[in-house]
Order: C-alpha cells, then sequence, then structure tokens
C-alpha cells in the first residue's frame, strides 16, 4: 500500500460496499465519500428538514390555530381565510412540501454524489 492509498483509508467514513440491503448492482458500489463531504451533507439535510418543518408549523399552527381569527377577516371563494387554512389550505401547502422536500433533496443528493440516478456519475 502506498502513501496515497493510505491517505484515502484515513478520509473514509462511508463505503457503499460495506452498507447493508443495497443492491450490487448499484453504480455507487464503488463510490466513497469523504468525512467533509459526509459532513456537508448532513447539514444540508438537517437545513431541509428544518427549513420544510418550519413551514410546517407555520401553516399548521399559526395560520390554523394561532392566526385562525385574524386570517378570518380574509376570504377566499366565500371561506374565511382562517377556515380555509385549516380545512384545505393546510393539506395543499403539506403536499406541495413534498414536492419541494422531493427535488430539494435530489438537487443535494446529485451535489454530493449520493443520488441514485443511474445515468450520472458521483459529483457530477
Amino acid at each position: 500500500m502506498n502513501n496515497n492509498e493510505t491517505n484515502n483509508d484515513k478520509n473514509t467514513v462511508y463505503h457503499h460496499d460495506e452498507a447493508e440491503n443495497l443492491p450490487r448492482q448499484s453504480h455507487h458500489d464503488r463510490d466513497v465519500l469523504s468525512e467533509a463531504n459526509l459532513r456537508s451533507y448532513w447539514r444540508a439535510n438537517i437545513r431541509v428538514l428544518c427549513t420544510l418543518l418550519a413551514v410546517w408549523a407555520f401553516v399548521a399552527f399559526g395560520c390554523g390555530i394561532v392566526l385562525g381569527e385574524w386570517l378570518d377577516q380574509f376570504y377566499i371563494g366565500g371561506f374565511p381565510l382562517g377556515f380555509w387554512f385549516t380545512q384545505q389550505g393546510a393539506m395543499l401547502v403539506f403536499v406541495v412540501l413534498i414536492f419541494i422536500y422531493h427535488f430539494w433533496m435530489k438537487r443535494i443528493e446529485r451535489a454530493h454524489g449520493v443520488d441514485d440516478d443511474s445515468n450520472s456519475e458521483a459529483g457530477a
């Protein structure tokens, strides 16, 4: 083993071959993530979750409960806005958050080389 291989081994945190329950035909089987790249990926992942959970909490509790009476002075389709958020608006926002999460995480996964797209290579 030369010095270059030794340095790579020290920086290796996760190797796809050693993970459990993953298909062997995956193009990521040979990919290795450095500790810095792994930390960056999880920081981005936590940022996404915290942002979307904050939106969820604002819509569910803020618009539906806390600001409900104040929002009732405005109307959508003949219904008070506070009632609308509680009944339909919150559900629509939650569905939109699911799609936002999917596309945002897909972008982060591609940036860090952990996406499942068989047409892309890590880091591309």
